[in-house]
């Protein structure tokens, strides 16, 4: 794995703004993730917003502002299982409560 050194950073922070101004940036590859549809999710689930929050391990207000698009869920382990539930519903609930 190559490491970045003082040109390599500065070079990365002006790619950085120019695509963040809309400019082309060459070699440069963007992985857009779509935001995922919370409400319609935990509704798939049939689940209250109480039961929902309980099962993927957050307070109620957190899932409230998730779903109201306030704040977004944290990468990793909660995103993970949140995109299984999308695109599975029926099968993860089914899958964890085992």
């Amino acid at each position: 794995m190559r490491t970045l050194c003082g040109g390599d950073l500065l070079k990365s922070v002006r790619d950085l703004a120019r695509y963040r101004r809309g400019q082309p940036v060459a070699g440069v590859r963007v992985t857009e993730v779509a935001d995922i549809e919370l409400r319609a999710v935990r509704e798939a689930t049939k689940l209250s917003q109480a039961e929902f929050a309980e099962f993927v391990g957050v307070r109620v207000k957190t899932l409230q502002n998730w779903e109201q698009r306030r704040t977004r869920p944290p990468a990793g382990e909660a995103r993970a299982l949140l995109r299984a539930l999308a695109n599975d519903p029926y099968g993860v609930t089914r899958a964890l409560h085992a």
